[in-house]
């Protein structure tokens, strides 16, 4: 099975996760030709690639044509028809309409009206349509069949909007992430939009506090517009395989002198919330060790960087294992990627 998991630790929205998905391997031109079929105002997709603190990030800025203003607010109905008259394939269509569908029924509920008469502000700009549209074309791109997150951060403070003074998390935010782990932060901003939080609640099938038993294939970042001022500002995300035996999996390294093997069996069912829109949490955990052997390993590498890791375990079972490595590596990458696309459309950033 192929998965998806969003690793939220900066909060998500919608050009992140975009961004992030094309970064992984999704088809860009695949998109661009796909998005171009829904009539809007005219937009260009501008791709670049930036350093968040560190970490090289695919950005996504949807540029307007400034002789043709966008539409501010769009009732659901109509972008729900201007989904399905743009012909995309059926679960294209399906993920998109699932995003604005949590996002139209919670502004519903936070402003008191029917979900049919919801008129959408900033949700309804041109960006937000390209930015779910866009998500769900890139997990189609992937061929995506289950998808993971990690709990998220939404953020503390306040927020302008059409309005005025909001809350953050904004009230409609809060809405989608009933029954979804949140993670807290320190920053006083808003690490999830309502696009981000849409997709969330939309498309999600299980939420995971660590990554899901997988093997790794391909990995994306997509940057934010800010930058915070202690971690990147960026949505990781990571396309992989899930293995029935990955359990029983056993790595060799070819360094090892000697050959030894150690059998672990865990069960740790803990870590995984499953996401129906209504959440049952099962924990079991089953640990069976048997160690007798002994072994040590000297290695001579050197590392440039330092680590000290302090670890306080308490077990019923007890392990021994000295190791002594030093690594020495030395890596250099510079890259500089820039992308334009035309598309038929409008957008406003995020």
């Amino acid at each position: 099975m192929r998965i998806l998991y969003l690793d939220c630790f900066s909060g998500i929205s919608g050009d992140m996760t975009l961004g992030a998905l094309v970064d992984a391997g999704a088809d860009r031109a695949y998109i661009e030709d796909e998005l171009s079929k829904i009539k809007l105002e005219p937009y260009t997709l501008e791709w670049k690639r930036v350093v968040k603190r560190g970490i090289s990030a695919l950005k996504l800025d949807v540029i307007l044509d400034p002789e043709y203003p966008p539409k501010q607010h769009r009732h659901y109905s109509q972008i729900v028809d201007a989904i399905q008259k743009a012909a995309f394939n059926e679960r294209v269509t399906a993920l998109s309409l699932a995003i604005f569908e949590k996002i139209a029924i919670a502004e519903a509920k936070i402003h008191g009206t029917p979900i049919e008469k919801v008129h959408f502000h900033e949700v309804g700009a041109i960006d937000s349509i390209v930015d779910i549209v866009g998500v769900a074309l890139a997990i189609d791109s992937l061929q995506i069949e289950r998808i993971f997150s990690s709990p998220v951060p939404l953020g503390s403070g306040t927020i302008h909007i059409d309005h005025g003074i909001y809350p953050v998390p904004a009230p409609a935010t809060l809405e989608m992430m009933k029954g979804i782990p949140i993670a807290s932060t320190p920053y006083s901003l808003e690490m999830t939009t309502p696009t981000g939080a849409g997709i969330i609640s939309g498309i999600v099938d299980e939420f995971s506090k660590s990554f899901p038993p997988m093997v790794v294939n391909q990995i994306g970042y997509g940057a934010g517009t800010r930058d915070l001022p202690k971690q990147p500002n960026v949505l990781r995300v990571v396309v992989g395989k899930i293995d029935p035996l990955i359990g029983k999996w056993q790595v060799s390294h070819e360094h090892l002198a000697h050959d030894h093997s150690h059998e672990h069996t865990h069960t740790h069912d803990d870590h995984h919330h499953h996401h129906d829109h209504n959440h049952d949490h099962s924990h079991s955990h089953n640990h069976d060790h048997h160690h007798d052997h002994s072994h040590s390993h000297d290695h001579d590498h050197h590392h440039d960087h330092s680590h000290s890791h302090d670890h306080d375990h308490h077990h019923d079972h007890s392990h021994s294992h000295d190791h002594d490595h030093h690594h020495d590596h030395s890596h250099s990458h510079d890259h500089t990627h820039t992308h334009t696309h035309h598309g038929a459309a409008p957008s406003s950033p995020q």
